[in-house]
């Protein structure tokens, strides 16, 4: 049988049968939208915040008290540089700003400007500034949450922050930072470390923790025992475990969709079996047909499973096409919030296109391989009646 007779009868088939895999289709384009959507969210806030993660610190350590975490000595910086294998060690000052008319809270982070050591991340978002003149008067730099907020209540150009004596304390806002930060930076205030403590009420010989990197990781675990040597009375956060716990999480809200995924293409499965289990006479007229003119048992399974192909196939690349758009260009309304959870103000981040090409074929495999196999067996069964009774 030559290819070029067997593709024209394949499409021709195709056009024919249009209205008979229509429902399949469309069901295939939303099972596969679906999925491929929570992949592509997945993927993509893990990407983020795990380079978010890896510009942090080796270290964190906090001092702590019956359980409670307690404000920092500044003291304990030179106490750790003394440790074999510490670099950067410095302080940071960082903690919750309630703005009541709202009754949300905005994240204030402390930043020495002059700090060589600076975190990574604010580093590349203070890139653009000029620090002479944010300097030149109390500033803050706010995020795009906390800009709209500011706006709905005209506080253009500065906000007037409550301080625990009940004074006022003018801050101008010297800029914004930009969208694409939105997913770390939405509810942040970023100011200058000595302006910072005034407002959270940090004495001037405290911060919020001490941080430091450990570049050898042979060293990491001696240095541990060392801090607590030197103080009883601390909790140390390492950026290994941060991430272990991070994984964690994608991995549990992941392995749900999963196991939900599954439950669907199982269900799938089962209904297309009985759909094609169902011979109909023209389906029997179709095989007699083809018997009749020299198509082999092994020719008819092959464009059977072939035009079932096609319809699973594009159907696969349609729901891929929506999920793409749906995700990155229309940031995933409603959907998103299940993996980000309930937020402190709305949040309206930017996903950055991360598409896996081989996350992509798996997901492809797990749908084209039990939709193929669903219908193997009746399709066969279609193949093996006899020409003469289904002519009948």
């Amino acid at each position: 049988m030559k290819n070029s007779v067997f593709l024209n009868f394949l499409f021709l088939l195709l056009t024919k049968h249009k209205s008979k895999h229509t429902a399949i289709f469309l069901i295939s384009i939303l099972i596969v939208f679906l999925s491929s959507s929570i992949l592509f969210i997945s993927s993509t806030l893990k990407k983020e915040i795990f380079l978010t993660l890896e510009n942090q610190s080796d270290f964190v350590i906090q001092k702590i008290n019956s359980g409670k975490t307690l404000y920092s000595p500044t003291s304990w910086i030179d106490d750790f540089r003394e440790i074999n294998g510490v670099k950067n060690v410095q302080q940071r000052v960082y903690g919750q700003y309630y703005f009541m008319p709202e009754n949300v809270y905005f994240t204030i982070v402390g930043v020495d400007l002059f700090e060589e050591s600076i975190n990574k991340n604010i580093k590349e978002l203070l890139i653009q500034l000029n620090i002479s003149d944010f300097l030149q008067k109390d500033s803050m730099i706010i995020g795009n949450g906390i800009k709209k907020i500011f706006d709905k209540y005209h506080y253009f150009d500065s906000y007037d922050f409550k301080l625990s004596n009940n004074e006022l304390k003018e801050i101008k806002i010297f800029n914004e930072l930009p969208k694409e930060a939105n997913l770390v930076a939405n509810d942040l205030i970023i100011m200058d470390i000595n302006l910072a403590k005034e407002i959270l009420n940090i004495k001037e010989n405290e911060a919020t923790d001490i941080v430091f990197n450990v570049p050898n990781n042979l060293e990491r675990q001696n240095v541990k025992e060392q801090l607590i040597l030197k103080h009883s009375n601390i909790r140390i956060l390492q950026k290994e475990n941060l991430k272990k716990e991070y994984e964690n999480m994608f991995n549990y809200k992941g392995g749900i969709f999963l196991i939900l995924f599954i439950i669907v293409t199982v269900t799938f499965t089962l209904i297309l079996y009985q759909r094609y289990s169902m011979i109909s006479s023209n389906d029997k007229k179709e095989i007699g047909i083809l018997k009749a003119v020299g198509w082999s048992i092994k020719d008819i399974i092959k464009l059977k499973i072939m035009e079932n192909f096609i319809v699973a196939f594009m159907a696969f690349i349609i729901g891929s096409i929506l999920a793409y758009i749906f995700v990155f260009i229309l940031n995933a309304p409603i959907l998103r919030n299940i993996f980000i959870g309930s937020s402190n103000m709305q949040n309206e981040f930017i996903f950055n296109a991360n598409v896996e090409i081989s996350t992509l074929i798996t997901l492809f495999l797990f749908f084209i391989i039990p939709f193929l196999s669903a219908i193997l067996i009746p399709v066969w069964k279609v193949a093996i009646i006899d020409s003469t009774e289904s002519m009948k």
